[in-house]
Parts: structure tokens; sequence; C-alpha cells
């Protein structure tokens, strides 16, 4: 538990990892026009900028969780938050100096990747592990704002730093990484474990026997998260490019265009934190309404082509989102206990960035093949989502008034 001297400079220094792994795909979202006219690369080609920092970051993921258990948060932290910044310096002198740049930026963008992993994913379970009770959801609630946050900011960043030269992104990231692992060495106090770790057979045993009982649900809100992130890259994508291409609009305001929805989505997953404490069920109608007013969103997308509306019904798609993921957040965080918790959330973790990974690549396709086909495809796959959801996350006695059965119910860790 952190003590109550501590506690604010605690929960900022956790919540800037988030910010910090948000920045390495929004912030580039803005220079993208530039990047593809500049390099002359195609459509694809730029979408794997944000396919190959993903990727990496999903495959190391669950590694990393598992070193995380075994040894402590923070020894993972540290030399990740300095490994996504040496990414980001040597992509940004890739851009700069080096003849083949496109290279060059992708083998930077593989290293945030790998530095990435070690960032949000290992920050949920710090959070699990110092944290409990209705202050555990607050805090993941506070985590999933900062993500979003980093997300609202980075496209006005990114359109700011991009007026000079659209490389320049890439030199920031060094910057805010320093930033975030002083602010981790300094503020975050961890507890050693009180045994010495099990050996990998067992752990992993300890690890099926979990997946065995509970992972249908579990993976249901995997499943979920994943999902959220998919359709919110792959909107900001599309939405990017159709700001330059068909409004002509560039800049500061492209990035302040880009901005709303997702503040629309911190706002909701900042209030959505905070008040379902617990409660799981109604983390699970949360959950549901959100993949709702998600599948509702994309459809009605369809109807509208003029820029402001179509920015008001997308920021429903953003309710939707504020509402899903801090209630997977707590959901999956409070499943575990803290010998695991670190691969789970992990797992969890690459979910999410597949889903990040595979959304400007997929949309780049659905953009190609039609507008009206593309969000329709998204609505159905948000609403086989809600349905599953609905299905199968079993919450049956365990509304936030029978904390014992709760625990029991997780007592496979």
């Amino acid at each position: 538990m952190v003590k109550a001297a501590n506690k604010g400079m605690t929960i900022l220094a956790i919540g800037s990892i988030p910010l910090i792994m948000t920045l390495g795909n929004s912030m580039l979202i803005p220079i993208f026009p530039k990047m593809k006219s500049s390099l002359e690369l195609s459509q694809m080609q730029v979408s794997l900028t944000i396919t190959v920092f993903s990727i990496a970051a999903a495959i190391l993921i669950p590694i990393v969780g598992y070193l995380s258990d075994r040894y402590s948060r923070k020894a993972i932290i540290l030399p990740s938050l300095f490994l996504f910044g040496l990414g980001g310096l040597l992509a940004g002198l890739g851009a700069a100096v080096f003849s083949d740049s496109y290279t060059w930026i992708i083998i930077g963008r593989v290293l945030q990747g790998i530095g990435a992993a070690g960032t949000a994913p290992i920050a949920m379970a710090l959070t699990g592990d110092l944290f409990k009770g209705g202050e555990q959801s607050r805090v993941l609630g506070i985590f999933e704002a900062s993500n979003g946050l980093g997300k609202v900011l980075s496209p006005i960043f990114g359109s700011l730093i991009a007026l000079a030269v659209w490389y320049f992104v890439f030199f920031a990231f060094p910057i805010i990484s320093f930033l975030s692992l002083i602010l981790v060495w300094l503020f975050i106090k961890e507890k050693s474990f009180k045994q010495a770790p099990p050996p990998f057979k067992k752990y992993v045993r300890g690890l099926l026997s979990v997946f065995k009982h509970e992972g249908r649900w579990l993976f249901t809100t995997y499943l979920a998260g994943g999902v959220c992130l998919f359709t919110l890259f792959g909107i900001l994508f599309f939405l990017s490019d159709v700001l330059e291409t068909k409004y002509s609009i560039d800049g500061v305001l492209k990035g302040l265009l880009l901005a709303i929805p997702l503040l629309v989505m911190v706002i909701t997953s900042y209030i959505t934190g905070s008040k379902i404490g617990k409660n799981l069920v109604r983390m699970k109608r949360l959950a549901i309404l959100g993949l709702v007013l998600m599948t509702l969103s994309y459809s009605l997308l369809t109807f509208f082509e003029k820029l402001i509306p179509f920015l008001i019904v997308l920021a429903i798609s953003s309710v939707g989102s504020g509402l899903v993921l801090p209630c997977v957040n707590s959901i999956i965080t409070g499943a575990v206990g803290k010998e695991r918790r670190g691969f789970v959330t992990s797992l969890y973790g690459s979910v999410r960035f597949l889903g990040v990974a595979l959304g400007p690549p997929v949309f780049t396709r659905l953009m190609d093949w039609s507008r009206t086909g593309m969000f329709l495809s998204v609505a159905a796959l948000t609403f086989i989502v809600g349905l599953l959801v609905f299905f199968l996350l079993h919450v049956k006695g365990m509304d936030g008034k029978d904390e014992k059965k709760t625990a029991i119910r997780y007592s496979y860790f």
C-alpha cells in the first residue's frame, strides 16, 4: 500500500507511463501525409510505422510480464522507458541524416515497440500491487484517462512539431521518456515479495489452471479492450487522411479536430473509473452499454459526410470506448494475485497492442474497398463483441456487496 504523503506523486509517476506509450503512436498520426510525400511512400508503408511498433510490443509483452512477476515492476519499467526513448532518437536520426530513411525509421520503431512492452501493461499490474479496493478502480480510471490524455495531446503536439520539420516528432520521444523515467525512479516504492517466486514450471501450471477455469470470460474482456483500440486507431488513421485530402485541413487545426473524439473518451474514462468501485455487475453493464454506443455510432457514420456532424456522431463511439476500457482494466487487474498479475495484465496489453497494430492497415484496405462497408463492418464487429460480453462474462453474485464470493472466484491465483 502507498503512504498518503507519497500517494499523489506515485499516481503521477504511474500515470506518466501509459502517456508515454500512447504518444508512441498517436503523435505520429498528424505527420503521416507529410512523411508519405517526403519519403514517397505508399499508404500501406506509412501504416506500417504503427504496425511494427505494436507487433514488437505485443510479442515481447508476455515475456516482460513474466519477468516483472519474478523480479519487480520497477526493474522492468525503467530500462523499457530508456529503450523507448532510444528508439525514437534512432528513428529521428534515420529520417534526418541517413539515406535509407524509411528503413531506419522502421528499425527505430521496432526498438520503441520493445521498450513499450515494459511500460503501460506493467504499470497496470503495478497499480494492482499498490492500491486496493475502490481506490484501485479510481487509479485505474486515472490510468486510462492518462492513456486517453496522451491521445488527446499527441495530435496537437505532433501537428505543432511538424510545422517545423515532420521528423522532429521522433526527437520528442527521448525527452518525454526521460521525464517519466525520473518520476518512476524517484516516486515508485515497491515492496518485495514475501516469498521467493515459484519455479517457471509451477508458475506456468498456475496460469494454465486459471485460464482453464476462467479463460472464457478473461479472453472476452481481452477482446473487448483490443477491439476498442483497433477501432480507435483505425478511425484516427481514416480521419487524419480525410482531413487533408478531402477538407484540406492541416497543421494545428487538424490536430485539434483529431483531439475532439479523444477528449470525449478521456473525460468518460475518468468519470467511469471514479464511479465503478469494485462493483462487477456495474462494470459488465457499462461495458455492454459502451459497445452498444460504439455499434450505433459506426452504423450512423455511413450517413454523415459533412465534417461537423461526422465528428459529433463519432464522439458517441468515444463515449462507448470510455465506458468499456476502465471496466475491462478493473476486471482483469482485480482477477489476479500479485504473483502473476504482471503476466495476465501483460497478455491483455498484447491484445491492446495488436488492436492498435491492426487498425491502420485494416482500415486502409477497407477505405480502398468502400466507406460504407468500412463503417458497417466495424459496427458488426463491436456488436458481436457486445454479445460475447453479455453471454460469456458472468458476474452473478459479484455486485460489490459480496466481496467474499469475489475472492473465492479469484482464488486460482
